[in-house]
């Protein structure tokens, strides 16, 4: 049943400081055929987008050095990678948390501790606009 959900082949960036949830949203991911990059803070994501070109970025807001909205602001702000979805991760769920999040270019807005089915719905929703491989897999299933 992993392909069912048309994930199979997207390749998906977690930023997160929290290895417990990068670990989570890892396993959650890949058992759906996604391809997950994972990285521990704004820097070391960036350091990675343009080696690994991923198709999604699941961001969290609170890291050190380099927060979620500044490394949403700088992806969004590069010619070469403004197109790829950011969902910011956080466990405020404040309006303005949201609000911030949206005028740094985030597309959609996740709260912690996410359930497997909400990051997968989040990961489906971006994988049917980009038209990504994983209408090939929607194909094949």
């Amino acid at each position: 049943m992993s392909g069912a959900d048309g994930l199979t082949g997207l390749k998906v960036m977690v930023i997160d400081d929290s290895n417990t949830i990068r670990r989570s949203a890892e396993i959650f991911l890949k058992q759906s055929g996604c391809q997950v990059i994972l990285a521990e803070d704004g820097f070391d994501a960036l350091a990675k987008i343009a080696d690994h070109d991923p198709d999604l970025i699941f961001c969290d807001i609170l890291m050190p050095r380099l927060d979620g909205y500044q490394t949403c602001a700088l992806i969004k702000k590069s010619p070469r990678f403004r197109a790829i979805p950011v969902v910011m991760l956080s466990s405020k769920d404040g309006l303005f948390d949201r609000a911030r999040g949206r005028m740094v270019g985030s597309d959609q807005y996740l709260t912690k501790p996410f359930t497997k089915d909400a990051l997968l719905r989040a990961a489906g929703d971006f994988a049917r606009r980009a038209g990504a491989p994983a209408d090939l897999a929607r194909g094949a299933a």
